[in-house]
Order: C-alpha cells, then structure tokens, then sequence
C-alpha cells in the first residue's frame, strides 16, 4: 500500500520524476518495478516467515499478541507515531547520514525531513483507519476470498485514487528543488496523473500487491505494524541501493 506503502522508492522516484519529462510512465514505471525486485522479494520472504512464526511458533505467536493487545490500548496514537517514524524520520535520517558525505546533508535539508516525518505520522492514521473499514466491511477472515478483496480495494482503489496521488504530491513539495510553487504550476500543467502519479503506481504494485496480501493475513491489530516494518526496511534497502549504485 504504499502503505500502500507507497514509498519511498519514493525517494528515489518520486523526486527523480519530479525532473523528468521525457519518458512514458510505463517506462519509468517499469524501470522503477525492475529497481524494486529484488529489495521487495527479501522483505516479502520476511514478512512470509512472520505471519507463518506467529501461526506455527509459540513463543512468536506470544509476543506478537501482546503487541496486538499494546496496539488496541493505543488506538491511533501508535499508528501516528511508528509510521511517522518507519516511512518519515528513519529513512531520512539514513539518507541525510549514513554516507557520510557532508553533501547529503545539503540534499537532505531537516525542513524536508520534518515534512516527511509529519505526512508519514498522518498516513499512519490513514492506513490505520483503512484497516479498520476494510475489518468493518468485508470481516476478519484469512481466507483466500478475504485476502483477495481486501488487496483489490488497497491497491486498485485506495492507491490509485488517494494514496499514490498524494504521495506524489507532499514529495514533490518536500524535494529541496521543489517546493508549494512548483507543485502547483506542475498540477496547473496537462496531464498530471498521467506524468506523476502513474509511473509510481506501476513500479511499487510488484512490491505491495503480494505484500498486502501477506499483511491481510495477520489479525487487523497486527496489520499496521507489519505495514511499518516492511515500509521502513524497504525504504532503507532501495536507498542503501541507490546510494551504493552513485558512489
């Protein structure tokens, strides 16, 4: 989900379509779902030995209910506080240091860090909120038919029409060569679905579709926080990626 996860391969694609013009989005899109295989394959196969840890191994199932019992008492409060970490403030924190290179600090300003913290806290309470209609809706089953419904309005509904959009937007405005301006001469601009939102939509659905569909196996307490873990570590392994494909 970009989360629908949406993400940030954000960091990468978002910005870098931001300044690109010239190519179709199925093409970016696509190199963008190339860029994803691999990093999105290992948090898949992690997420899998979860859900089958907290069905098949004790101790496992044990701690992960006493998270699910912490995560009732919270309500949206933990929503709001680890997304804004796992999909704002860890990756730019990563971004801004790891390298070590003083010139990632200029290209990682902290007013953008505190955009992405504060959207990513916000999209907490939005997924989180998501989670609960879709419980409301179609039930708490983790039958094929559950899952399958439950995937379908994720990532062919919620995305395309809320989520992906205005990913693509709050990116757009927190890249240091952006901003509120050029935002809204982008949006003013033909066809702005077609150039910004598209290409994201395409490179992250080989990513999310089998991972929400891994997360709607869990019971809906433990939903988001799987979310965040797949949401921060893939962010964190596309930009190690990205930086290492640079250096």
């Amino acid at each position: 989900m970009l989360g629908c996860g949406l993400v940030p391969t954000l960091e990468k694609y978002v910005f870098m379509s931001i300044h690109t013009h010239a190519n179709a989005p199925w093409q970016s899109g696509l190199r963008g779902a190339r860029a994803n295989l691999v990093p999105g394959l290992v948090l898949q196969v992690a997420a899998l030995l979860l859900v089958f840890g907290y069905f098949a191994v004790p101790a496992m199932h044990e701690a992960l209910a006493r998270l699910a019992a912490f995560r009732q008492q919270t309500g949206f409060g933990f929503a709001v506080l680890s997304t804004g970490i796992s999909g704002g403030l860890l990756p730019f924190l990563y971004l801004r240091h790891a390298t070590g290179n003083p010139l990632a600090r200029c290209d990682h300003p902290w007013k953008q860090g505190a955009i992405l913290t504060l959207f990513w806290a916000y999209k907490g309470f939005e997924v989180d909120l998501l989670y609960r209609l879709q419980a409301l809706m179609f039930g708490t089953g983790h039958d094929v038919a559950t899952i399958v419904i439950k995937v379908v309005v994720d990532e062919f509904v919620y995305c395309p029409i809320l989520a992906v959009p205005v990913v693509a937007l709050i990116y757009q405005v927190a890249d240091p060569r952006g901003g509120w301006e050029t935002m809204r001469a982008d949006i003013r601009a033909p066809h702005w679905y077609w150039r910004r939102a598209l290409p994201v939509l395409i490179s992250n659905i080989g990513v999310w579709v089998p991972a929400v569909a891994i997360i709607y196996t869990l019971p809906t307490p433990l939903q988001l926080p799987l979310q965040n873990i797949i949401l921060c570590f893939y962010t964190l392994i596309v930009a190690h990626q990205t930086r290492s494909a640079s250096a």
